[in-house]
């Protein structure tokens, strides 16, 4: 059953049922009037949240695999990208399209208005250039530029916390306010961060070897914490 989980086609099935079934339960809730009293912002607050956390399991990938070795699971990170995108452009259309009805008019002075609606609007045009750039032929046509622009994420992801906090009229800086989730959020992005820093994840990789040693063989420390214990010599008090 293991082996069958960790196969590319049952991963990427894994990610289409959990990234899809959100969205159906939110598209059933808000037509038959079961979201809440103020529909649109609960659909608007639910799209931007599962964007931000899809966008955070989408940046834990790299780490799994520098942790475990387990190399497909790199084949949904692109996947996983995707539908973060998806969201957040879901979550950008109720905000243009259903709240003010494509009145750019209203829009665009709504955008600049607020601080978190400005960094909001940043996060989403970088994640644009990401998805549309993440096909091969633009791997190809971009050479080592694209890996360039797509180390972006590093600023799109405490971009989005950012702007999650201050939807929430929360003040992370100033630990004011509604911060408990957006720091649960910060808290993590910085530490995957952190964990693709060169150095850490060396140190990762070199106690991965470890475990995989230890595992292949699992009774040989034993065995030698025994040798090491008869061959210590006796001291008569």
């Amino acid at each position: 059953m293991k082996n069958k989980i960790l196969t590319p086609n049952y991963l990427k099935l894994i990610v289409h049922t959990a990234t899809i079934s959100p969205l159906i339960w939110l598209i059933w809730a808000y037509t038959t009037n079961n979201l809440s009293v103020n529909p649109i912002q609960a659909a608007t607050q639910f799209t931007g949240k599962y964007a931000l956390v899809l966008l955070v399991v989408t940046l834990a990938i790299t780490p799994f695999y520098t942790l475990t070795g387990i190399r497909k699971v790199l084949s949904i990170r692109r996947m996983l990208g995707l539908y973060t995108f998806l969201y957040a452009a879901i979550h950008f259309f109720i905000f243009v399209g259903v709240d003010y009805s494509f009145q750019l008019s209203l829009v665009i002075p709504e955008i600049f208005a607020k601080r978190y609606t400005i960094i909001g609007f940043i996060a989403g045009f970088l994640l644009l250039a990401l998805a549309v750039t993440s096909f091969k032929w633009w791997m190809k046509y971009m050479g080592k530029n694209w890996k360039r622009l797509h180390q972006m994420i590093y600023l799109i992801a405490p971009l989005v916390v950012i702007h999650f906090a201050w939807a929430r009229k929360g003040d992370i800086l100033r630990l004011s306010g509604d911060i408990q989730q957006p720091l649960i959020f910060g808290a993590i992005v910085v530490l995957l961060l952190i964990m693709r820093l060169p150095p850490v994840r060396k140190s990762l990789s070199s106690l991965k070897q470890v475990y995989k040693m230890y595992r292949s063989n699992p009774g040989r420390d034993k065995i030698q914490y025994r040798r090491n214990k008869l061959e210590e010599p006796i001291n008569p008090k």
